[in-house]
């Protein structure tokens, strides 16, 4: 990651971004970095995306290590009952939701594309339980395709540093896009979910740990710590 690639007029934002790249190794990975750098295929960054989804960290890396060492693939996910498949994934959030998600998702997968997982933003978006944050991420972490993910964090976090001033994650996505050259694009959601996990939460954030807090505009911050 380059940030010193950005032009003039965002220099306060490569300024951030250094900072906090090389406070990075404090905060660790998200669990969806970290599958993606473990098992390195399209079809594990999806499945561990579903499972992620309104599900904290330590649950989503255990449930999807349980899943990967039973399944690597569409085919032997399928073959796992959907009770025994919902047992494997508990306790993520919406676990029997997510279960049936799987099992359709590898089913079309199977069906319409020969057991491979899209690299198309718009055929992810078609899956079943696939909304633009995560299509952003399978392409991203899954094929390192330049895509944005813009999860709770990421929103926070570049509206909250006074980058952008957006109402939703769509927007911020595009927004992001205008701000940021394309070789940022699929680490900086690595770099700031982390960071908001760990100091830059949303109700009381650890301003007085925080690196960066000179260079931020603390919009919307009530209180801190």
């Amino acid at each position: 990651m380059n940030p010193g690639r950005l032009n003039s007029e965002n220099g306060q934002i490569s300024k951030t971004i250094s900072i906090l790249l090389n406070s990075r190794s404090k905060w660790g990975d998200a669990s969806v970095t970290k599958i993606s750098e473990e098992y390195k295929t399209p079809f594990h960054v999806l499945v561990s995306c579903v499972l992620s989804l309104r599900t904290k960290d330590a649950v989503t890396s255990e449930a999807s290590s349980k899943l990967f060492a039973r399944a690597g693939s569409p085919e032997e996910l399928l073959k796992i009952p959907g009770r025994e498949l919902e047992r494997l994934i508990y306790p993520v959030g919406f676990y029997r939701t997510k279960a049936k998600n799987l099992r359709a998702i590898c089913s079309i997968l199977l069906e319409n594309f020969d057991g491979n997982v899209p690299c198309e933003f718009d055929l992810l978006m078609s899956l079943p339980g696939v909304g633009r944050k995560t299509a952003n991420l399978v392409l991203a972490k899954g094929f390192g395709i330049p895509a944005i993910c813009v999860d709770t964090h990421v929103h926070r976090i570049a509206n909250r540093l006074g980058w952008i001033e957006t109402r939703n994650p769509e927007q911020t996505e595009s927004e992001l896009k205008k701000l940021l050259p394309k070789q940022l694009w699929i680490e900086i959601n690595d770099l700031l979910v982390p960071f908001g996990q760990k100091i830059c939460q949303p109700v009381s954030p650890w301003c007085s740990r925080c690196d960066v807090e000179e260079l931020c505009e603390r919009r919307g911050v009530e209180k801190s710590r």
